[in-house]
């Protein structure tokens, strides 16, 4: 079962993902971040990495991460890739990951991709007020990425703003299950996490385990 989740940068994807994951075995899922799989900018000088559009759907190795996918789905390992957000490049070195029931990937574009939307069994879209997943995406810039308070709001106004109505928005559509405000809608995400739970004890019935 490959579940996407969605929304705007700084909706508060990563903690609905990681809500979902405290609620089954680290056996039984595989967590895939969209953002590992930024193309590689490595040839360019660095000012044109830092001017470069990351919230444009080209902007991301699509074809790698659908690969990964229907790997993962069909039984098989893959080596996803590990991205450094300070350089725009992407490490030689990747992470080895096993197949797991339940594969969650995670990004502002995975609905905008169809090639990436057909892969999913169930897509959820985090809604959040847009000042909120500003002042988020701030934050986290300035402390894991080492961007400065003026670069963010350059980049905002530049691209992220304008990439999230043309594309982040209206591939809400799409989503079986819209959660607001984030990980803070407990409900949403308890009865989320309990169809996961169904279905992974029906597959296991199925599978002749139990």
């Amino acid at each position: 079962m490959i579940i996407g989740i969605s929304g705007g940068t700084g909706s508060g994807k990563t903690t609905v993902a990681n809500r979902i994951l405290e609620s089954v075995r680290a056996d039984e899922v595989v967590f895939i971040q969209q953002d590992l799989y930024y193309r590689d900018l490595k040839d360019m000088p660095l000012d044109y990495r830092n001017a470069a559009n990351f919230d444009h759907p080209d902007a991301v190795d699509n074809d790698l991460l659908v690969n990964h996918l229907k790997k993962l789905s069909a039984g098989e390992q893959v080596e996803l890739p590990i991205y450094d957000f300070r350089t725009h490049s992407r490490l030689p070195a990747t992470t080895r990951v096993e197949p797991k029931p339940i594969v969650i990937v995670e990004g502002i574009l995975i609905f905008a991709e169809p090639r990436v939307l057909e892969q999913m069994d169930i897509k959820i879209f985090v809604d959040t007020p847009d000042d909120l997943r500003f002042i988020r995406r701030l934050q986290r810039d300035i402390a894991e990425r080492g961007r400065t308070i003026d670069s963010v709001i350059d980049q905002y106004i530049a691209t992220v703003r304008p990439m999230h109505i043309q594309f982040v928005e209206p591939s809400k559509r799409f989503a079986d299950v819209i959660i607001p405000e984030g990980g803070h809608n407990l409900v949403s995400i308890d009865l989320i996490s309990g169809k996961i739970r169904e279905r992974l004890a029906r597959d296991i019935k199925v599978g002749g385990q139990i």
